[in-house]
């Protein structure tokens, strides 16, 4: 065979398998056995390998073709990938209705519904048809390049399918698809009797050993592992898709499977009979499911709405009745968390709810305790709320003996032995000693953790093992550590301990909300680290607050505000934030970016034409000016879209802000 006989060959050869793949994958079609694709990929490979200057990087064979890599790379995504706010009953999703008709000014016409994927989230982006990376969720903002194992997916395509329905610019340029990597649950029974066949161990559930598979660093493995993608998502614009249904059905087009059950509703009658008919037949699903997802079908709808800490106001989970099971209470025990509370857990006899082997159950209080008359040796009821928190619902006392023990709560703490403390505003009971090992233990998990420091490898067995060899006793010791330090403790070898201090010498400039963050401050979580950062803009401005200043700073009340004041004020915080300085761990001051709008002060209210109210946000912070979520005395520009909220214009009309359309914003950030 000539080399040009071999390219028409090949060329065909492309096209066939990628049809095959794109019937079996989006429509679960087969037009051929699998033996007969395999054997049209045989003979694609022999072609290429006879002449390799035919293979291209979206070829069929190339899927695993990428190297072993020796680190993934942090990538910050175009928009964030937002997480959702759960509801549980009608109620709750009537309400959610409701206020997002109050907030649009007009009633909801339809509603998206698919059923919920428990997978791992990730984003492929494509420049002019070719995927050229695949992203890890991450922390929402920021995400890993496992571009590598996004490849090895077969539903996944490496070249996005011509459709003469889909609007051009899709081929051209850059276009992003939100999906969740899966592992079917047939895929997975079959990996487990490789796994037991070869005497490994087992691995837990499809949606970790998933989410495991996309972090391994040899492609080959992930690409063994038989991993699926449904999309969900394209955030990319595109002119004549305006609701997410016809985003979907592009995204099906352009090469893409999107979850089959889908479907377009108009009432919450609609929307409630659905759940109702998936909360059982979710089981004959190929996939783990704790849900479905609601979504406001217009994706003007949605923008308009926009998005309140992580989540956006236009979409919510709903999650099915969590599945029960009955066990026995061996126990009721009492664990101390990194700010002293501590919280009862029932010890259980083992036993399988939702996929998992559950052994023990948060009993959260000692009064829940007490109004669920739980009892150690009852038979109980235990469910997976939201398919994730074990917890016990209820004791069964007609299957009592009279064996029972009622708990009752120690006096004294179970780690140190110091009396346990409750005020009157809690219903928790704290043990007050901070030099206890269990709180000292849990600032410093956290202070290492992923959205704190994300000091890679700092592992709850290894902050015990540090503890335990008296290495340290606060974060800051951390960076006191030497790579001999680590070297003698179990489990650890040069190389490993090298690694360690490496990370953690790493980690001496991270962000401020970060720092604010994993300082461990009660009620303070990352989004109010990250309010707290803007609001400061330097540690030291921030060391220096008081709590009528931090009242000021907005969504931060004085439970909060009271808090921080407390924890800034305490000596011993002090010590400890003197020892990171002596260490020379700077947060680095929170990035103002300068520009032609710094200084600026901007609300967009109503929607766009040119793009939405986040990409707005995202060209006027670029510039160095400021989004915000509501009209105050500080607010220079009310941006007007079309049906701009009325509250919003009324405030601006009062407070004599400059009110401008979209055209004169276009002006102001080209």
């Amino acid at each position: 065979m000539t080399k040009a006989e071999a390219a028409k060959r090949v060329e065909r050869l492309r096209e066939q398998i990628n049809d095959y793949r794109y019937q079996y994958h989006v429509f679960d079609k087969s037009i051929m056995s699998e033996a007969a694709a395999d054997s049209l990929k045989h003979e694609l490979s022999q072609l290429e390998t006879q002449f390799p200057e035919l293979v291209t990087p979206d070829s069929p064979t190339q899927r695993v073709a990428g190297k072993v890599s020796d680190k993934f790379v942090s990538v910050r995504h175009d928009t964030r990938m937002l997480s959702l706010n759960d509801v549980f009953s009608r109620a709750e999703v009537e309400a959610w209705v409701t206020r997002s008709e109050k907030l649009l000014g007009h009633s909801i016409k339809e509603f998206f519904i698919e059923v919920k994927k428990d997978g791992l989230a990730g984003a492929i982006i494509y420049q002019d048809g070719q995927l050229i990376q695949g992203l890890t969720r991450g922390d929402g903002t920021t995400g890993e390049d496992v571009t590598h194992n996004f490849r090895t997916i077969e539903s996944i395509p490496l070249t996005l399918r011509r459709d003469a329905e889909v609007p051009e610019s899709v081929y051209r340029g850059r276009f992003e698809v939100r999906g969740e990597v899966l592992l079917y649950k047939k895929d997975f029974e079959a990996l487990n009797q490789q796994q037991e066949a070869a005497g490994k161990p087992l691995f837990a559930n499809p949606r970790n050993t998933a989410a495991g598979s996309m972090r391994q660093l040899d492609p080959k493995l992930a690409a063994g592992r038989k991993l699926s993608f449904l999309a969900y998502l394209v955030p990319t614009s595109m002119a004549g898709i305006v609701t997410l249904a016809e985003e979907q059905a592009v995204a099906r087009k352009v090469g893409f499977a999107v979850e089959p059950h889908s479907r377009v509703l108009k009432s919450v009658d609609e929307i409630m009979a659905f759940l109702g008919e998936w909360q059982e037949a979710r089981k004959k699903l190929p996939f783990g499911t704790d849900g479905a997802v609601i979504t406001i079908n217009d994706k003007a709808d949605v923008a308009k709405l926009g998005v309140v800490g992580k989540a956006p106001r236009g979409a919510v989970a709903y999650k099915f009745a969590a599945e029960q099971a009955t066990t026995k209470v061996k126990d009721i025990q009492v664990s101390i968390g990194r700010t002293g509370a501590a919280t009862p857990f029932a010890v259980l006899e083992p036993v399988v709810v939702a996929g998992s082997t559950i052994q023990m159950a948060t009993l959260h209080n000692e009064s829940e305790v007490h109004r669920k008359d739980i009892r150690i040796g009852d038979t109980v009821i235990i469910q997976k709320a939201g398919d994730i928190i074990p917890e016990v619902v209820q004791s069964l006392p007609k299957l009592r003996t009279g064996k029972e023990k009622i708990f009752n709560m120690p006096s004294h703490c179970p780690i140190c032995g110091t009396k346990l403390e409750k005020t009157d505003a809690e219903a928790v009971w704290r043990c007050p000693n901070y030099n206890c090992y269990a709180l000292e233990r849990g600032r410093i998990i956290h202070f290492a953790s992923k959205d704190a420091m994300d000091i890679e490898g700092l592992g709850e067995q290894t902050v015990d093992g540090l503890l335990d060899s008296k290495l340290i006793a606060d974060p800051a010791d951390l960076y006191h550590l030497t790579v001999d330090d680590v070297a003698g403790m179990p489990r650890f070898a040069q190389k490993s301990a090298e690694n360690l201090v490496n990370a953690i010498q790493v980690a001496k400039k991270p962000t401020l909300d970060r720092f604010i963050y994993g300082l461990g401050i009660r009620h303070v979580g990352a989004q109010t680290a990250r309010d707290i950062a803007a609001h400061f803009g330097t540690f030291k401005k921030f060391q220096q607050a008081e709590a009528a200043g931090l009242e000021r700073i907005p969504g931060i009340g004085k439970v909060v505000a009271d808090s921080v004041a407390t924890w800034l004020a305490d000596k011993r915080q002090s010590h400890v934030l003197d020892k990171l300085e002596n260490e020379q761990v700077n947060p680095e001051p929170w990035h103002e970016i300068r520009g032609r709008l710094s200084g600026r002060n901007f609300v967009v209210t109503g929607t766009l034409e040119a793009f939405s109210r986040e990409v707005a946000g995202e060209r006027i912070e670029a510039l160095g000016g400021l989004l915000q979520t509501a009209v105050t005395k500080d607010t220079d520009y009310v941006v007007v879209g079309e049906d701009p909220g009325a509250s919003k214009l009324a405030k601006a009309k009062k407070l004599g802000t400059k009110v401008i359309n979209e055209a004169e914003l276009l002006k102001l950030i080209k």
